[in-house]
């Protein structure tokens, strides 16, 4: 159900997903950039976590520059075993979203480890464990990912396009590194001066600003943000687009797809035996008029003849992997 924000809420719950500015007060940064004042940006700040719109703020890491290693994975789980199955998959530490969809392969979640073998050797087990087969679909390609919601659009636009295609080779971090960053994947608190609690006695605020502007430069941080609950902002319908691509069209049909609004993420994926479809979407709107809609506009521009809508049935887990270095 999506909640009436004021105007003022709205375009704050923008900017904090666009990111805090690296600095000793970030809020009263905020605060210049809508004409305010600090006191009243952290209430407000506070107030929209209080409602679960914001569903917490902190450091959006990308995985890849850790060298840890993701797939999406799909399982046709019968009935009787899926809360067992859904509940043993939500233990898993490196599991961050997980499915229930309206789909013969209804389960979906997402999987990361430091090797494909070790992403493996976890789906194996869970296969012996409950006789499901589960399917891995690592990315082939990324067009689309780290999306922003629009929450003045009342759910019907994200609020940019194409974002760029985040850093993929390995980073070395030095200890300071490892110890910031690993803080930083907690909830910051709406407080004046939210990254001093990341000082110590050999940590001055100057210190610790610099080494996290060092991770952001590095690619290891995409943004310290606001992770909101797009339900709450009018994103009521959300869908898994999956479509069959000719290899020699599928860069120019991810392309296109990446372009449409109602788009957060779009990726090639590695396909299985009876599942032929290579390029998946993720797409947010109002209502699923409003998807189905982008769907045909796509449909006929690439004459498209196969496809699938995995509706989102229920969230079943929604927590990001945190990266606990040493």
């Amino acid at each position: 159900m999506s909640l009436r924000l004021s105007g003022f809420q709205k375009r704050l719950c923008n900017l904090l997903q666009e990111g805090l500015p690296i600095c000793t007060r970030p809020f009263a940064e905020i605060a210049k950039a809508l004409d305010s004042d600090e006191a009243d940006v952290l209430k407000q700040t506070a107030e929209l976590k209080d409602v679960g719109v914001i569903r917490r703020i902190s450091a959006v890491v990308n995985h890849r520059a850790l060298g840890m290693k993701s797939t999406l994975v799909a399982a046709h789980v019968p009935q009787e075993i899926f809360g067992e199955v859904a509940g043993a998959v939500n233990s898993l530490q490196g599991v961050s979203h997980n499915y229930l969809r309206n789909h013969h392969y209804n389960l979906w979640f997402t999987l990361q480890a430091p090797t494909r073998a070790e992403i493996e050797v976890t789906l194996a087990q869970l296969s012996g464990r409950f006789d499901v087969e589960f399917y891995s679909l690592p990315v082939k390609r990324v067009f689309k990912l780290d999306v922003r919601f629009d929450a003045e659009s009342e759910g019907q636009e994200l609020l940019q396009g194409l974002s760029k295609t985040p850093k993929q080779e390995l980073v070395h971090l030095n200890e300071e590194q490892k110890q910031i960053l690993t803080r930083l994947q907690t909830d910051l608190q709406s407080s004046e001066r939210p990254f001093e609690f990341l000082c110590g006695p050999k940590l001055s605020i100057q210190r610790v600003l610099l080494v996290i502007s060092e991770l952001v430069e590095k690619g290891v941080i995409r943004r310290i943000a606001a992770i909101v609950d797009y339900r709450k902002l009018g994103f009521l319908a959300n869908v898994l687009f999956a479509a069959a691509i000719g290899r020699d069209d599928v860069v120019e049909a991810g392309q296109r797809l990446a372009r449409f609004r109602a788009v957060s993420h779009c990726y090639e994926r590695q396909t299985f035996e009876g599942w032929p479809y290579n390029l998946f979407a993720m797409m947010h709107g109002q209502d699923m008029g409003s998807i189905q809609s982008v769907i045909h506009k796509f449909a006929q521009a690439q004459n498209i003849q196969a496809f699938q809508l995995l509706p989102t049935v229920a969230e079943l887990k929604k927590q990001p992997v945190t990266f606990v270095l040493d």
